[in-house]
């Protein structure tokens, strides 16, 4: 019978981000990101909520760390806003924003925890949007790079874990659209869809710039990481067909092609670019040179997928649809999948030939409708079913020998769950808005359990 037991050595973690829990959006000299000027137009967010207060954790950011040691994780991973660091996007460093972050990373290691940071969590600057339209310029990954040479310089004497850029395809994909508003910031029409690329294409560039500023302005050695969500393309039977079928449609798939392809291998996939056609993104000499950085690890943030079978067709597969009857979590994307974690993994060491590359789930979690019970707990069972698949999954990976070597549950905060508003909560922890209470869910003792004893409980 199977322990679930993972090796001494698994980080076990919790994940947030800036905009989503931090609020004092006016505070201590941060101007607004673009998700500020988002959220503050009239029917872009569910019930018109913002980051303005969000979980408070920038006043309460203590009471939250003492959370973590409680929980018992090792290992926190956030991510640092770039409009408190430098508030025009370029120029001058606002050292009280710079405060609040090492206040927090000092906090952190007095608890014994470990600070994993994140430097561009979707919040881009408004005012580098105002300037030149934010990610559809190359100015932009200029920009980013000053920004985190001057976070590293600052910060780098105890953050040794950087992440450069979260999730590309959310905010570039989703942040920009052709004739249409797209769901998230800067919500953007434009008027090809070689626009949209272009804009993945520069954040991609600045991922690499951003490699090479943090290891120029680190004062201590340290780990440079990339955190991206694959579309997971899952064989529908573990048969040597679908496995095929599963591998030929992950470049495909989503954006793949043109993030992990060009940051881990130096090219974009040629099959998306034939796709593409007219549509791909202008890349400039050196550009390609620059964004294959190496990388100390990969962060993955998986939590659903997409199953593949073979087909007699000129791509050799087909990607199902699922139905409505088949079970999802609270928000509309959010199938249950666990296997989608192992080959998240899987795809990274056997699809795209790394298997040396430390991996790590960055983020993995659910929606549930949560509520207070009479006696004032939150027990989300769901939650429970939804986490305990996929840390199985995860140790399947580990059995496996993929080199896997931690995982971060999101979130450890119920928080703005960006154009959804406050509507859907992935925590563990309960957050009563009104009065910032926070209550630890069953979710959160199962998860601390796990942890205490290693394993899937």
């Amino acid at each position: 019978m199977t322990s679930y037991q993972f090796p001494d050595s698994f980080l076990w973690g919790a994940a947030t981000a800036s905009y989503q829990i931090e609020g004092a959006a006016t505070e201590d000299g941060r101007k607004p990101s673009v998700w500020d000027t988002f959220s503050a137009k009239p029917g872009r967010t569910l019930n018109g909520d913002t980051g303005a207060v969000a979980c408070d954790h920038y006043h309460r950011y203590e009471t939250d760390v003492k959370l973590m040691a409680a929980l018992g994780i090792k290992h926190y991973r956030f991510s640092i806003a770039w409009t408190r660091i430098i508030p025009d996007g370029r120029g001058d460093v606002n050292e009280a924003g710079v405060d609040f972050y090492s206040r927090l990373v000092d906090c952190l290691r007095e608890h014994g925890i470990t600070p994993h940071a994140t430097l561009f969590h979707w919040d881009s600057p408004q005012a580098l949007e105002k300037r030149y339209g934010s990610w559809r310029s190359r100015e932009m990954a200029q920009d980013y790079a000053d920004y985190v040479t001057a976070v590293v310089s600052r910060l780098g004497d105890r953050i040794t874990n950087w992440m450069t850029i979260n999730e590309i395809s959310c905010f570039t994909h989703l942040g920009y659209a052709v004739n249409a508003d797209p769901p998230h910031a800067p919500g953007t029409r434009v008027k090809r869809r070689k626009d949209i690329w272009q804009t993945c294409h520069h954040a991609i560039l600045a991922h690499g710039l951003g490699c090479q500023a943090i290891r120029a302005a680190s004062p201590v050695p340290c780990s440079v990481a990339l955190v991206d969500n694959p579309a997971v393309t899952v064989p529908i039977a573990e048969s040597p067909e679908h496995v095929v079928a599963a591998q030929k449609a992950f470049p495909t798939c989503w954006a793949n092609g043109g993030i992990l392809y060009p940051v881990l291998t130096g090219a974009y996939s040629p099959v998306l670019l034939e796709q593409l056609g007219w549509d791909a993104p202008e890349i400039k000499a050196g550009d390609l040179e620059t964004i294959h950085q190496p990388l100390d690890a990969l962060g993955l943030n998986i939590y659903t997928g997409t199953y593949v079978k073979a087909a007699d067709n000129p791509n050799g597969y087909e990607c199902l649809d699922f139905r409505d009857s088949y079970p999802r979590l609270n928000m509309p994307w959010l199938w249950m999948l666990p296997e989608a974690l192992y080959w998240g993994v899987r795809h990274i060491s056997d699809t795209l030939e790394k298997p040396a590359l430390p991996l790590f789930i960055t983020e993995n979690g659910c929606a549930a409708q949560d509520t207070v019970n009479a006696q004032g707990e939150v027990v989300d069972l769901e939650r429970i079913a939804y986490l305990r698949q996929y840390l199985k999954a995860a140790h399947r990976a580990v059995a496996d020998g993929y080199p896997l070597h931690g995982y971060f549950v999101w979130s450890l905060l119920d928080n703005f769950e960006w154009a959804w508003g406050y509507d859907r909560r992935f925590g563990i922890t309960y957050v009563d808005y009104p009065t910032q209470k926070r209550i630890p869910k069953a979710s959160f003792h199962w998860y601390a359990e796990c942890i205490r004893q290693g394993r899937v409980v």
